[in-house]
């Protein structure tokens, strides 16, 4: 974002002249430039995966947002949606909210930090690779909690960082009871 500031500033010049004075004016325009507001050095997203595949020899991960909810927020929007009555608890205190199902496309770091659940709300640190082979339901060595379909029914947090533009740095598995 470029702002422009502009000043003008008047500057009178008088000379004394055969007997007279003589006045100019002149119109000086000064612009000076506002630092750009940087953008956020991490953000932090919430949905499902629906793919994580090797394409011309890095991870592309096909990700659908959501909004991961809790305390009023949650209340709210599960009444509003006609899930709960007004005044009634929200379940686990979170609701999550997935209006669309837009599938959002990012490349994931190959060196990312990838967690699945594995026992109970402890989760396990796989590489993008394992994570991709679970997500296709063929990695014996980490098995997510309920199984491989609670690999893609449970939500991620995915972590973007300006340290790789619009890449994928870590993707962590939300534990659901």
């Amino acid at each position: 974002m470029k702002r422009t500031f502009g000043a003008c500033v008047a500057v009178a010049v008088v000379a004394a002249g055969c007997g007279g004075a003589k006045t100019a004016a002149t119109t000086v325009t000064v612009t000076r430039t506002s630092a750009r507001v940087a953008a956020p050095r991490e953000i932090v997203l919430y949905g499902h995966v629906r793919s994580l595949t090797r394409k011309r020899g890095r991870f592309v991960l096909r990700f659908d947002p959501a909004w991961f909810l809790s305390g009023t927020a949650a209340e709210r929007a599960a009444v509003a949606d006609g899930v709960l009555q007004p005044g009634e608890p929200v379940p686990n205190d979170n609701y999550t909210v997935d209006e669309g199902h837009r599938l959002l496309t990012f490349d994931v770091a190959a060196d990312a930090d990838m967690t699945i659940v594995t026992r109970g709300p402890e989760s396990t640190r796989i590489s993008v690779g394992e994570l991709a082979q679970v997500l296709a339901g063929r990695n014996p060595k980490h098995r997510p909690l309920f199984g491989t379909g609670s690999a893609r029914a449970f939500g991620y947090w995915a972590r973007l960082a300006d340290t790789y533009p619009n890449a994928i740095v870590a993707l962590d598995q939300q534990y659901h009871p």
